[in-house]
């Protein structure tokens, strides 16, 4: 290799290395300091009490459940959906152009801001109905997972060998059947992925919930009614000048890092088991 060839690789690997230790760096940084202001408030209260009124302690309880609640529905709404529509994509709709405009729009949806969907749910959901509600929080996640899901489901099928359609197709086996019992079983590690892809993503959505359902200081289990989340709870508490909830916040950042992260882990487990 000629030494200018031998210079230019060696100057290309040291800028991506110290790209690489920059960003690493912001990370590792950002984990520790939620790690330790977090650790340190973290308790067996955090559990058990409700948001507390300004300058005294309590816990999260209500923003963990309205946050479960909020996006266990979305993920009822969204998932169902986003398989349905990517299966057309991967198996009906390979020629058509009803199909290549679904996934033209699913694209946008794809790559639009999370404030714009909580936008649009505020016109359909909350200005229509007078109030904030954990049902449009909810709708406004669904959006959010929806594109995920679609996308996914449509790459894990296409990655299905035709020949397994063919052998299918050939022995008098309905479509129907053949989409249920064989492509789906074959795609399922991709498509769960892909699931467990939105649902990280949208278990710390703060924009859309802000439009939508709002929060709620009392605990509430009531879906048409404004719902305490755990992070429009980490956005208010952080601004606010009382030390008892800036506690609570970083207590709060830290157990929703712990569960992005696991679902981050389980995502690439089934993507190990994706590609055997």
């Amino acid at each position: 290799m000629p030494l200018r060839r031998k210079f230019a690789d060696l100057l290309a690997l040291g800028f991506a290395g110290a790209a690489t230790v920059f960003g690493l760096t912001w990370l590792v940084w950002i984990l520790w300091t939620t790690l330790v202001e977090g650790g340190a408030a973290l308790s067996p209260v955090l559990f058990r009490e409700m948001t507390p009124p300004p300058g005294e302690s309590g816990g999260l309880l209500n923003a963990f459940y309205g946050s479960a609640v909020m996006v266990l529905l979305a993920l009822l709404i969204g998932t169902p959906l986003g398989i349905a529509a990517g299966t057309y994509l991967a198996e009906h709709g390979r020629y058509s152009r009803l199909a290549a405009t679904v996934g033209f729009i699913n694209d946008i949806l794809l790559s639009a801001p999370s404030i714009v969907i909580g936008l649009f749910a505020y016109e359909l959901v909350v200005r229509p109905s007078g109030q904030f509600s954990g049902l449009a929080g909810a709708l406004a996640l669904a959006m959010i997972l929806l594109p995920i899901v679609v996308r996914t489901t449509n790459e894990s099928l296409r990655l299905v060998p035709n020949t397994m359609r063919e052998a299918a197709f050939a022995l008098g086996v309905p479509r129907w059947r053949v989409t249920a019992r064989i492509l789906y079983k074959s795609a399922l590690a991709g498509i769960v992925t892909g699931v467990l892809l939105g649902l990280a993503r949208i278990a710390g959505e703060t924009a859309p919930l802000l439009f939508t359902a709002l929060n709620n200081q009392f605990w509430s289990a009531s879906l048409l009614e404004p719902l305490a989340n755990v992070p429009v709870v980490i956005f208010q508490y952080a601004m606010s000048p009382y030390d008892q909830w800036h506690e609570l916040a970083w207590a709060g950042a830290l157990v929703l890092t712990a569960f992005v992260l696991g679902l981050n882990l389980l995502v690439r487990f089934f993507a190990r088991g994706a590609n055997k």
